[in-house]
C-alpha cells in the first residue's frame, strides 16, 4: 500500500473534483471497445487508492467492486465472478501473493497485479504465480485503462480460424483452437489465456525455432511492464503444466540463445 501523497496529484484532483460534485455519485461510464458489463474486481486495502481506481474505471466503461483486503476479495470473486481482477500485494490478513496463487487454484480469470513494488524479482514471482500483467505505482490513468482492455481483449479473442485439433506426441498433448481446451495424456489442463496464447503461437509454428522476441510481440504486441525476460518465466509455467518436472523435454525445448521450439507433430 502507498501513503496518499504519493499518488499522482493528478489522480487526487479527478477524486476531488468528483466528491466536490457529488460525495454520493458515481461518474456515468463511457463507453469502451469491449462490452459495457466487463466487471473489475479491485482487492486493495487503502480507501482512497481503491476509490479513485475506481473513478477510473467507470469512466472508462467498466464495472468495478471494491475488496478492502484478500479474504474478501476471494469470497467477492467467488460471488461475482468478475472478468479480471487487479491485485494490490501489500494487503492484510492475506497478502496479494497468497491471493494470486489462490485464485489460480481455481480460476483462469485475468489477474493484473498493481504493486508499488518495482524489482525484476518480485515482477517474475508474480507472473510465476500466475498474474497476467503487472503495472507499477503510481501509474499514469490511460495506461491502467491500456492495460486492462489488451489484457480482456487477448480473453475474448475469438478462435483461430482454423479449428483443426492438434495432437502432439502421438496424442499426448492435444489442443483444440475452437473449445480453447488443452489435454495432456488424457487428463484436461488449466491454461491462462496468456498461457493458451503462447502454448497455441508455438503449436502453430512446430519444428520452428521462435524467438523469445516474437513470443513477446505475437502475445503481447503492446506497451507493458512484462518484458522479454519475463516471457522466459510465463513459458517456464507453462512448461510445468503440460509436462511437469520431467527430463528431458516433452513439448516445448529451448534452444539457448534464441528462443524455444515445438515439437514436430
Amino acid at each position: 500500500m502507498l501513503p496518499c501523497w504519493v499518488l499522482p496529484v493528478w489522480l487526487l484532483l479527478i477524486y476531488s473534483y468528483s466528491s466536490a460534485r457529488d460525495p454520493g455519485a458515481r461518474p456515468t461510464s463511457a463507453p469502451h471497445s469491449l462490452n459495457m458489463a466487463e466487471t473489475v474486481l479491485v482487492i486493495e486495502d487503502d480507501p482512497l487508492q481503491a476509490d479513485v481506481i475506481r473513478l477510473l474505471l467507470e469512466h472508462g466503461g467498466f464495472q468495478s467492486v471494491w475488496a478492502i483486503d484478500g479474504v474478501e476479495g476471494l469470497r467477492k470473486l467467488y460471488e461475482i465472478q468478475p472478468d479480471l481482477v487487479l491485485l494490490d500485494l501489500m494487503l492484510p490478513n492475506m497478502d496479494g501473493w497468497e491471493v494470486c496463487r489462490r485464485i489460480r487454484e481455481m480460476s483462469t480469470i485475468p489477474i493484473i497485479i498493481v504493486s508499488s513494488r518495482k524489482s525484476d524479482e518480485e515482477k517474475i514471482k508474480g507472473l510465476r504465480l500466475g498474474a497476467d500483467d503487472y503495472l507499477i505505482k503510481p501509474f499514469n490513468p490511460q495506461e491502467l485503462a491500456a492495460r486492462i482492455s489488451a489484457v480482456l481483449r487477448r480473453t475474448h479473442l475469438p478462435p483461430p480460424t482454423k479449428n483443426t485439433v492438434l495432437r502432439f506426441a502421438g496424442g499426448d498433448l492435444i489442443i483444440d483452437p475452437s473449445s480453447f481446451t488443452v489435454m495432456v495424456d488424457s487428463q484436461p489442463v488449466e491454461l491462462t489465456p496468456t498461457e493458451h496464447r503462447i502454448l497455441l503461437y508455438l503449436a502453430e509454428h512446430p519444428g520452428q525455432v521462435i524467438s523469445i522476441e516474437d513470443i513477446f510481440t505475437s502475445v503481447w504486441g503492446y506497451e507493458t511492464d512484462v518484458n522479454l525476460n519475463n516471457v522466459k518465466w510465463y513459458v517456464w509455467r507453462l512448461r510445468q503444466k503440460i509436462e511437469g518436472d520431467t527430463e528431458p523435454a516433452r513439448f516445448i525445448f529451448t534452444e539457448r540463445g534464441v528462443g524455444y521450439r515445438f515439437t514436430v507433430v
